[in-house]
């Protein structure tokens, strides 16, 4: 049974470019390691400009596994470099009933 996860990336300062970019093959590379499912992610931006992704885990196992794999470890490396992850709580949109972000087309 998959697992949907809320992804919340606060780019550092002049790193939104490189934010998106790596948001863009994110999903490709969990997928090449099938970690994910192929459902379609859904990803916008927040009025701070933090992207927020919510894609689906293939499973817990998944989950695990990722934290071992060079490929999803080098990923990570460079969501390190672009971005700060946040909890989505912290975003001011979180205290909406039905919160708002901007469409983002990765």
């Amino acid at each position: 049974m998959g697992l949907i996860v809320i992804a919340c990336y606060r780019p550092k300062p002049g790193k939104e470019a490189d934010l998106l970019a790596v948001v863009k093959d994110h999903l490709p590379i969990l997928r090449g390691q099938n970690l994910v499912t192929d459902r379609l992610p859904i990803t916008g931006k927040a009025k701070d400009g933090t992207i927020v992704e919510v894609f689906e885990w293939a499973s817990a196992e998944a989950v695990a596994q990722a934290h071992t794999n060079p490929a999803v470890l080098a990923m990570w490396g460079r969501f390190g470099d672009a971005c700060d992850c946040i909890n989505f709580g912290s975003l001011p949109e979180a205290a909406d009933m039905f919160p708002h972000f901007e469409p983002v087309a990765v």
